[in-house]
């Protein structure tokens, strides 16, 4: 009698104890998910781009659409789409943070009704799917494809300098190195310093160009917009003063005793970037060029081969923002 009573209360425990054995810890499982599908950390006040809405002008329309719409249609206007992934993620994500630098700022004076709007010399270039997909040919789909996960896999992705978006303002291509803001616009930003930047003309479409101008056809266009310039006598007496940085980009020279700006003479010129130099005949004027851009930020093809050389989107976006990081942005 005993042992049947004993026998019937091992039978007992086991009865309930198995099940707890094979049982999976639920609440680890889910933590196991978490931090492998959620790269950064969310919080309840998280915006994602799809709940962000914007007011933004497109070809001098006043349109609604999603933060997600929206940066798509940058992406495919601001970078080829050929390039490599991690190059298009930094892309979105630069994209991103400098709509949300201008919002946060009080937006454009420009468009007070509009958060943004697709004048490259105010926001950023905007193309929609149906453009793209015009230029882009039998490579629509992919290209399509590879622009919508960059966007969707940095979803609500912000450079950030001491909690806030950054000013990522980007070029094409650099002459060896990116420039410090100061050089170009008026303001010092501490994440924006003149870094090395890996790309060449082995990596860059004309990334070695020239401008040649007649001496009536320079003279004309230059002292349209400084009259009171000297561009008498022969080309070797109007240029003076040269100053240029360690780079090649010129800083500023003197144009029949007029001191201009690197900057502003490419904007007079249409050059390719204030990197150049000048030569001259006794019939024309020739300015030889060297990258394509402002110079300032991250440099889009030099993202590219960072990217091919195995650098994530976080990494170029680090080394070109100095001082920064990227995380979720709750503005």
């Amino acid at each position: 009698m005993q042992r049947s009573m004993m026998l019937a209360a091992v039978l007992t425990v086991l009865l309930f104890a198995v099940p707890w054995l094979w049982a999976e810890p639920a609440a680890a499982e889910g933590e196991m998910e978490t931090a492998e599908t959620s790269p950064q950390e969310e919080t309840a006040a998280t915006v994602h781009d799809s709940a962000r809405q914007l007011k933004v002008l497109i070809g001098g329309e006043l349109t609604e659409m999603d933060m997600e719409t929206y940066l798509q249609g940058v992406v495919r206007a601001e970078m080829p789409a050929s390039f490599e992934e991690e190059a298009l993620k930094a892309q979105a994500v630069a994209a991103r943070t400098y709509t949300l630098y201008k919002i946060e700022g009080g937006g454009s004076a420009n468009h007070p009704e509009a958060d943004a709007c697709d004048d490259v010399n105010c926001c950023k270039a905007y193309k929609s799917q149906e453009d793209a997909a015009a230029a882009w040919g039998m490579s629509a789909a992919l290209y399509e494809e590879k622009i919508r996960r960059a966007v969707a896999e940095t979803d609500g992705e912000v450079v950030l300098y001491e909690g806030h978006p950054v000013l990522a303002v980007f070029h094409s291509s650099s002459a060896g190195a990116t420039r410090n803001v100061e050089d170009v616009w008026q303001q010092a930003l501490p994440y924006l310093r003149s870094v090395a930047s890996p790309e060449g003309a082995d990596a860059v479409p004309n990334y070695y160009s020239k401008a040649a101008f007649t001496l009536t056809e320079f003279k004309e266009i230059f002292i349209a917009q400084y009259p009171t310039a000297n561009l008498s006598g022969t080309p070797s007496n109007w240029f003076s003063n040269i100053h240029q940085n360690v780079n090649g980009a010129v800083e500023s020279l003197q144009v029949g005793g007029i001191t201009v700006t690197g900057g502003e003479m490419r904007s007079l010129l249409g050059l390719r970037s204030a990197n150049f130099t000048i030569s001259f005949t006794d019939d024309t004027v020739e300015f030889s060029v060297t990258g394509y851009g402002h110079g300032v930020g991250m440099s889009q093809y030099g993202a590219n081969v960072l990217a091919q050389e195995g650098k994530t989107y976080v990494e170029i976006l680090t080394y070109y923002y100095t001082g920064t990081t990227v995380g979720l942005y709750e503005g």
